[in-house]
């Protein structure tokens, strides 16, 4: 019965993690084509004099390239921010400390 329930939870934890990948490309697929659009737009459309290399330009790309990058620390690293296994840990420190402490009173 124990070995059914591990074997679930692995099947359950894969699933999640496959969520999680195909969550990322999502997030990938739709930053190249949504920038893309932007910067054909913006040289199509500037304005005479106007430079394409500018700070103004590439500032959307920048700021979600950075959302980007944290999407893929959290999908495919370990122990970034605050992971599941470092949720995990948390928990039983607190569980941990506070058996110590009723321990101590009785």
């Amino acid at each position: 019965m124990g070995n059914s329930f591990d074997e679930q939870k692995s099947i359950d934890k894969a699933r999640k993690r496959v969520e999680n990948i195909k969550g990322f490309y999502k997030h990938l697929a739709a930053y190249v084509l949504v920038n893309a659009f932007l910067l054909i737009m913006h040289a199509i459309n500037l304005d005479p004099g106007e430079k394409f290399w500018s700070w103004g330009t590439f500032i959307t790309a920048i700021s979600w390239g950075i959302g980007l990058l944290a999407h893929w620390l959290t999908v495919y690293s370990r122990n970034v921010f605050f992971s599941k296994d470092w949720e995990e840990r948390k928990i039983q420190q607190y569980l941990e400390r506070e058996k110590n402490r009723s321990d101590k009173w009785e």
